[in-house]
């Protein structure tokens, strides 16, 4: 629907110099913002009689109000542009939503130095290696170094609170130093090594190994020299499964693909000749977008998000060219105030990486694809199944977990045509009803949800009810009373299990009649709603688990006067655990640090009342 923009009288007060614009619907929404090196010549091209670009001609439609930012420089035009993007998250534009921060491996700078996990802004003293594209590289990249190098990984209160070795050093992962099962130069020998192979230097890391090793031999010191020939053993097993790059330096290798709407950044982290891994990003992309604007977009969004706490290295390898691609190196080395270099023309062992990121890149993009087609294959049959003339856009479903009526939680689970839409999932503590009443469970989980439903409000077209006819109808009738002033009403249906819980024999339950049916066990509708049904289980027990974990665990300490967060959390990590706690003597909880005899008095009296 049109609006009552007039472009010709606001393209006459538009400066032509570089800067940045925000487009604005009705609302007051900002609805786009770009940027431009002559914004009056950019701005006049959205207001031309023959606009072919789709996407344009729908922006253009919604605008009721523009403003303009006014810059130095093209460059400073696409910070701010970033800025604004990160701020606003205009629905025309491409939004990469990449707010997680990068995990590094720490080498700490404490007489004993430990290897550690870290995330987030670097203010701990020592070494950082990184950044790793995911949590789960950094624990697997620790797990491998505690193998080679018997280098301390726990944490500080637990080291100091040592009065014996613990496990770790009992398997040979760990050197004690903690109890002084180590000479101080040996531990910072072992240290320098492991600083070495961090940083790629696996030769000369061996070499001084295999000295240690001769050493020790002609020193008739055979013990310590079988020590170092199982580590030069153990780290050439990992070298061999390693795989290590011939070009020295950090690099980001950047492979793209964009189909059918579908987009993929795939990244390799290369960091000192080492690929410390790799992950895939998918930018939310408008109907229609070119891949220019594509590449453009995420390009500026990953390289100038501030939040992500990432090192950039100097030299990034990325798979296409587009038009901004020089200013975008310029903003980046103006923001980050370093050298940065992005290369699209590369030869040799840089081509073959460039080539493996496309690839893939374009085999995720592929396996989305094939993934939405039987999405939306489900939904069609699922549609013909119920004889539903509209189409299927929203579906939400309902289930309760607890044990023996214990830390009651209800999962609300959401798929849309492209699936699971996780960023809608919800979770609701129960409370206030008898143990184990699952009815009363339901009742306030539905009503929690559509308590303040309304016309604009998030109306799901099914409704399914994890169960039988009892919660079905509690569901119902609580539908039935938040919708009395909506037009649409969410269509209720209950899954309850077939005879021995068998997939393939569920009944379904309209919740309007109560009359039962069943889909056929090959159907791809039924197993569309098995899929939604079974996701809404796992999100309701892993909700359930979480909280009687935490419940178990703080619940007996929560109640204790004087002892907070610090003491419950030095009670459970010097002890090892509630049960623990509980079992200790007067004697034994007064060595834990911060607990006073008194206390320690205090905690054994309350936890035996």
């Amino acid at each position: 629907m049109p609006t009552s923009f007039d472009s010709k009288v606001f393209l006459k007060t538009v400066s032509s110099s570089s800067g940045v614009y925000r487009m604005y619907d009705e609302e007051g929404t900002v609805i786009y913002v770009g940027k431009a090196k002559d914004l009056k010549k950019r701005l006049s091209s959205y207001f031309r009689s023959n606009l072919h670009n789709v996407k344009t001609q729908a922006l253009v439609s919604h605008i009721a109000n523009i403003d303009v930012t006014v810059t130095h420089s093209e460059t400073d035009a696409l910070i701010l542009e970033n800025d604004y993007i990160k701020q606003y998250m205009p629905r025309y534009n491409v939004l990469l939503r990449d707010d997680k921060s990068y995990p590094y491996i720490l080498l700490s700078e404490h007489k004993h130095p430990r290897l550690a996990y870290h995330r987030g802004p670097k203010r701990d003293k020592g070494s950082y290696f990184g950044p790793y594209p995911n949590g789960g590289a950094v624990r697997e990249s620790l797990h491998l170094l505690q193998k080679i190098f018997p280098i301390r990984q726990c944490d500080d209160l637990y080291y100091k609170s040592r009065s014996r070795p613990c496990l770790q050093y009992q398997i040979g992962r760990c050197s004690a130093p903690c109890v002084n099962k180590i000479s101080d130069d040996e531990y910072a020998i072992q240290v320098k090594l492991v600083n070495l192979f961090l940083k790629g230097k696996d030769l000369q890391v061996m070499t001084e190994l295999v000295a240690k090793m001769e050493a020790s031999a002609l020193a008739l010191e055979y013990e310590q020299a079988a020590s170092y020939r199982d580590q030069i053993a153990a780290l050439r097993r990992v070298a061999e499964q390693q795989e290590v790059s011939n070009t020295s330096g950090d690099m980001d290798v950047i492979g793209a693909y964009y189909a059918s709407g579908v987009a993929c950044f795939h990244l390799l982290f290369i960091r000192d000749g080492k690929i410390f891994g790799s992950r895939s990003y998918y930018p939310s992309v408008p109907a229609k977008t070119e891949l220019d604007e594509v590449l453009s977009a995420f390009m500026i969004q990953f390289y100038l998000n501030r939040d992500s706490q990432r090192t950039v290295p100097k030299e990034i390898l990325l798979s296409h060219s587009f038009e901004d691609l020089p200013e975008l190196e310029r903003a980046i080395q103006s923001a980050l105030e370093k050298r940065v270099e992005i290369k699209t023309n590369v030869r040799s062992e840089r081509a073959n990486f460039l080539r493996l990121a496309v690839t893939n890149a374009t085999n995720a993009v592929n396996t989305r694809l094939s993934h939405k087609n039987t999405v939306e294959q489900r939904f069609l049959l699922l549609e013909e199944a119920l004889e539903i003339s509209e189409p299927i856009k929203r579906m939400e479903c309902f289930d309760i977990s607890h044990t023996m009526g214990e830390s009651t939680v209800a999962s609300c689970v959401v798929f849309n045509r492209e699936g699971p839409s996780k960023a809608d999932y919800r979770r609701y503590n129960i409370n206030g009803i008898a143990p184990g009443d699952d009815y009363g469970a339901m009742k306030q989980a539905i009503t929690r949800r559509f308590d303040k439903i309304d016309k604009s409000g998030k109306i799901p077209d099914i409704l399914f009810i994890d169960g039988g006819t009892g919660q079905l109808r509690i569901a119902q009738k609580i539908v039935d009373e938040k919708f009395v002033d909506i037009d649409k009403v969410p269509l209720l249906i209950g899954v309850a299990k077939g005879e021995g819980r068998k997939p393939g024999l569920e009944t379904l339950i309209y919740g309007e009649n109560e009359q039962a049916f069943t889909i056929p066990a090959d159907s791809g509708a039924l197993h569309l709603i098995q899929h939604i049904r079974d996701e809404s289980h796992r999100f309701a027990i892993t909700g359930h688990r979480n909280k009687r974990q935490k419940t178990r665990n703080t619940s007996s300490l929560e109640s204790i006067a004087g002892v907070g967060p610090k003491r419950r959390k030095a009670l459970l990590q010097y002890l090892g655990g509630i049960q623990e706690v509980k079992g200790a003597s007067v004697a034994e909880l007064a060595k834990v640090p911060g607990i006073s005899l008194e206390m320690a008095q205090t905690i054994h009296d309350s936890l035996r009342g």
